[in-house]
């Protein structure tokens, strides 16, 4: 049996989807996106076979959890097992530790099923040991490395991860007692702005001076426009963000919540001062991360005008969080460094501008679905905006999966970066795959 076992780890750390801690997460993000919203849409439809499964807390519960903890926190794990390594100067991962962290997660995702069957407290404890066990599996992995890294620059990484550990346990123990579960959802929910706000600081730096392109064959000199993300406009817009969701956890929706709500979306709007840098704002890379950004700002605001009267759901402000923020930002970062940490350039395809676009018009659609005035077409535009959203991820992985499943053919290593020209010919090949 232990030879068995031995064996079959042998044969999947090989595999080269764990030459580099983005493949696997990426991957799963990408099929996560599809499967989960498919799932939901027709749960929406009233589908017999998929209405027929119930799971614990109910469908609705599931969907928030799933997209949040489940596509949102694979894209997290991804980018910050490719990332950490890179900003702290540390070693890479090894493939048997990203198998146990990839298995956690997949479980994780599947026990909703035998969950929804077993007694209600073994069924919770299931779903809490797994979701609980990868997300401190991820922190234990990637903690070491922020504490050693002696400017501890990014140890707000370590911070934010052990904040989501401790909203989930939150989570599953309000589920257990029949409490308030989607409070600690909603929690969740601003530590994943957050974390869009510090990543999307230490990527944007690089992709709007056009840095990360810096040696990519037949490219012209770039030109640094000199864009940085400066600390106390990006501190001052996580500080609104943490008051709002604590306030909102604690109160509800009232006067001051919603007041706060428009405070987040005044100090993302401050942040987005930064990035007026002139004609760079319209690379194509650069345009869909300020996107992102401009989506927190205009979710931020839609809750806190829904709290104070506007004619339109929180929940439908919320989603410009969820499926345009989130979304367009875990498939920018996914395209970024699932490329160039790959030892592929920047995919400078029409696919790309298309698939950011359907996020877009997903999460305009889903904030047009709460407004009141709309309750007639709801339903259509729930339909089409999940639709929308798949169709982008779906892109994604059909132009991305070989990358993240098949060996690099540049004769590189794990996460290495993309060949120069003076480095190899075989470099200008990777161009446009």
């Amino acid at each position: 049996m232990k030879r068995w076992t031995r064996g079959l780890m042998k044969r999947w750390t090989t595999h080269p989807v764990f030459l580099c801690g983005f493949r696997p997460f990426f991957f799963f993000s990408g099929i996560a996106a599809c499967a989960l919203m498919g799932w939901w849409l027709l749960s929406l439809s009233g589908v017999p076979a998929v209405a027929a499964w119930q799971p614990s807390g109910g469908p609705m519960l599931w969907h928030a959890c799933e997209l949040i903890l489940g596509f949102g926190m694979a894209a997290v794990a991804g980018f910050l097992l490719t990332a950490v390594p890179e900003f702290t100067g540390s070693e890479p991962q090894p493939a048997s530790r990203l198998l146990c962290v990839a298995v956690l997660w997949l479980l994780a995702r599947l026990a909703w099923l035998p969950a929804a069957w077993l007694p209600w407290g073994v069924g919770i404890g299931l779903l809490a040991t797994l979701n609980l066990g990868f997300t401190a599996g991820l922190l234990a992995l990637l903690l070491p490395a922020l504490w050693r890294d002696r400017t501890r620059r990014h140890l707000s990484f370590g911070w934010a991860l052990l904040a989501m550990l401790a909203v989930e346990a939150g989570f599953f123990l309000a589920l257990y007692r029949h409490g308030d579960p989607m409070a600690w959802l909603l929690l969740a929910i601003g530590l994943m702005m957050v974390l869009i706000v510090i990543a999307g600081s230490r990527i944007s730096m690089n992709v709007v001076n056009r840095l990360v392109e810096a040696g990519r064959p037949g490219l012209a000199d770039h030109e640094t426009v000199g864009y940085l993300a400066r600390p106390p406009r990006r501190n001052f817009a996580v500080f609104c963000i943490c008051l709002f969701s604590g306030v909102e956890f604690l109160k509800g929706h009232d006067l001051v919540t919603g007041w706060l709500a428009l405070a987040a979306a005044a100090a993302m709007f401050n942040l987005l001062n930064d990035w007026h840098v002139g004609r760079a704002l319209l690379y194509r890379w650069a345009l869909i991360l300020y996107a992102g950004y401009w989506l927190v700002a205009l979710g931020y605001a839609g809750i806190g005008l829904a709290m104070l009267g506007a004619p339109w759901t929180p929940s439908s402000g919320r989603h410009l969080l969820l499926v345009g923020a989130m979304g367009l930002s875990i498939f920018t970062v996914m395209n970024i460094a699932g490329r160039i940490h790959a030892g592929l350039w920047l995919d400078d395809r029409r696919w790309v501008p298309l698939a950011a676009a359907m996020l877009v018009l997903a999460a305009l659609l889903r904030w047009l679905a709460g407004w009141f005035a709309m309750a007639q077409w709801s339903a259509m535009l729930l339909l089409v905006a999940g639709l929308l959203w798949m169709a982008a991820f779906a892109l994604y992985l059909c132009f991305s999966a070989a990358i993240l499943l098949q060996p690099r053919t540049d004769g590189q290593q794990g996460c290495a970066e993309p060949l120069t020209d003076a480095q190899g010919p075989q470099a200008i090949a990777h161009r446009h795959r």
